[in-house]
């Protein structure tokens, strides 16, 4: 049975079909050129995609995806992977057509698989001496065979390619995927401070406040909602006075008492690992004192204790 897979590295889920704009081209290609077309955007440009609602999400290289139907060059798809309350089969929205490949089968839930653990990789030919693609951090590929020092993975459009041992780890099975403490969180979460926020971003070029706390669990090998409002509904409710680092921790509106928008990971002793807004980096900061420690309102936690 064909299936449908992103085949860039990185595909941006758009509101719409007619979302993109001109200064988006080099997001909406095949190839893409994610980080120049970030380079390209200033302040202005960056705060539009969030205020004028033109991004939604984004998809790694190698993910599966459902197609609803299609309108000039973008399929309406569903993003399997990412919870929503938007619809119950996954994340909803729109991808140009030449980043989805239709592939007669994708053995991703079959057999080993390679994880990028690298916040950026290099896919090279299978010679080693082409770099093919710059691979965001959990991406996940089929394995063919592992060598000594590098990893022969299967590609979307059927041909083959090679990861370095040190760019990746390698398991039996998605199920193998091991699933990390809260401690374990934080610490991945510590590898992408100083990374630039991106409204609706999911990779290792830049991540909003949802997409992190979402790519930290996944690393960790918990599977949770895409936004900040469906994180807050699941996983094990913690009180505030009872937080353990790798805890999210929930922010809305008028001193906690509005509209929750914004999440992050409780880092410890106070702190709050989070990737905040347009034109901030992810950081680490003290809440005493702060709109944060005022704006809190919630935690959840979706890590599980040894024995649990």
């Amino acid at each position: 049975m064909s299936k449908y897979v992103i085949n860039v590295p990185v595909a941006t889920i758009w509101t719409s079909y007619d979302s993109a704009r001109k200064l988006d081209e080099k997001a909406t290609s095949n190839p893409t050129d994610i980080r120049s077309w970030l380079d390209s955007l200033n302040f202005d440009t960056r705060l539009e995609l969030c205020d004028a609602n033109l991004i939604q999400s984004q998809l790694l290289y190698g993910q599966e995806v459902l197609i609803l139907e299609e309108k000039e060059n973008y399929y309406h798809i569903i993003a399997l992977t990412q919870g929503s309350s938007k619809d119950e089969r996954g994340y909803p929205g729109w991808v140009p057509k030449c980043q989805i490949a239709k592939v007669a089968e994708w053995k991703l839930a079959e057999g080993p698989v390679a994880v990028v653990t690298s916040n950026l990789a290099l896919l090279f030919s299978t010679t080693g001496e082409k770099e093919l693609l710059e691979l965001s951090f959990q991406t996940i590929l089929p394995v063919v065979e592992k060598r000594e020092g590098t990893v022969k993975v299967t590609l979307p459009d059927g041909t083959f390619g090679v990861l370095r041992d040190s760019d990746t780890s390698v398991y039996d099975a998605l199920s193998a995927i091991p699933k990390g403490a809260g401690a374990d969180i934080v610490r991945t979460g510590e590898r992408f401070i100083d990374l630039p926020y991106l409204w609706g971003g999911m990779s290792g070029y830049g991540m909003d406040c949802s997409g992190f706390s979402y790519t930290m669990c996944k690393a960790n090998g918990y599977i949770i909602p895409r936004d900040a409002h469906d994180q807050a509904k699941e996983g094990v409710e913690v009180p505030l006075d009872a937080l353990e680092p790798g805890d999210l921790l929930f922010f809305a509106y008028e001193e906690g008492k509005g509209k929750l928008h914004h999440v992050g990971i409780y880092y410890g002793d106070g702190k709050l690992l989070h990737s905040p807004k347009t034109g901030r980096d992810i950081e680490i900061l003290p809440m005493e004192n702060t709109i944060y420690e005022k704006e809190l309102c919630a935690a959840r936690r979706y890590w599980q204790k040894d024995g649990e």
